[in-house]
């Protein structure tokens, strides 16, 4: 029996307006519940591949299914149903660093509320009770009322995965999620994508520099050079030695 197919990317290419290339002819497919580990030099395109699936960029020409359904011309509703399903973690964590823990989190649902009721942090008991479950997936519920900008970096990174719980998307992107991170705190991290991925089965597409955390955390790994898709290899098939040929420039190669 074949997997379901919840993202696909069909001959894929992103111009920038200066000319850049951002991506370059990509094809290829992400079953449901996988985790998928992207590689690459900074400037590859890692970033701009997962920003083209939630439409924070738009592409050039070729087309991106999820869940069946092109995303490359939604607007309006459609377009906000389709950021509900895709949550994004991002490197810098993106939290409002003088609220607390537990309306950070919160804010992972506004789109769900009215404008008046999101400012007023009007939220209902049962969302405020679904945040301090989110909070819990990360080991992060002791935390609640503590404001972000008295958390560690690691400690920050984990509230950004709970707020994006809170949309209770199908798919989880995170741009370089360890990059300021320590070990401790990276393996921390990368532990909870895992479980979340593993427990609820919500696909998770990570950006990496590390070809060692590639190695112990994805179902699969794709890399990319200039844009380009160079490598495509389940993680049984992976070796050191061709990861690292991902990571020479264009001269090398």
């Amino acid at each position: 029996m074949t997997q379901e197919t919840m993202i696909k990317f069909d001959q894929v290419n992103k111009i920038y307006e200066n000319g850049t290339v951002g991506l370059k002819d990509i094809s290829f497919e992400v079953p449901r519940g996988e985790f998928l580990v992207v590689v690459g030099l900074s400037g590859a395109g890692k970033s701009t591949l997962l920003r083209t699936i939630n439409r924070m960029h738009a592409i050039t020409s070729g087309n991106i299914e999820v869940n069946g359904q092109s995303i490359i011309h939604l607007k309006g509703k459609a377009l906000r149903e389709l950021r509900q399903q895709v949550g994004m973690i991002f490197q810098s964590f993106n939290l409002v660093k003088r609220s607390s823990v537990l309306r950070n989190v919160l804010s992972g649902c506004v789109s769900y509320y009215p404008t008046w009721k999101s400012v007023c942090g009007l939220f209902s008991k049962k969302d405020q009770q679904r945040a301090y479950a989110a909070l819990k997936q990360v080991s992060m519920a002791e935390k609640i009322y503590m404001r972000a900008d008295e958390l560690s970096g690691g400690q920050q990174q984990r509230v950004a995965i709970a707020r994006t719980l809170m949309q209770n998307p199908q798919i989880i992107l995170a741009d370089e999620p360890i990059a300021s991170l320590d070990p401790v705190t990276t393996k921390a991290v990368m532990d909870d994508l895992k479980r979340l991925n593993q427990k609820l089965g919500i696909t998770v597409i990570v950006n990496l520099h590390s070809v060692e955390l590639a190695r112990e955390y994805a179902d699969r790994i794709i890399g990319l050079r200039a844009g380009q898709l160079v490598y495509d290899e389940p993680i049984a098939n992976v070796t050191t030695e061709a990861l690292e040929q991902v990571y020479q420039t264009e001269q090398e190669a």
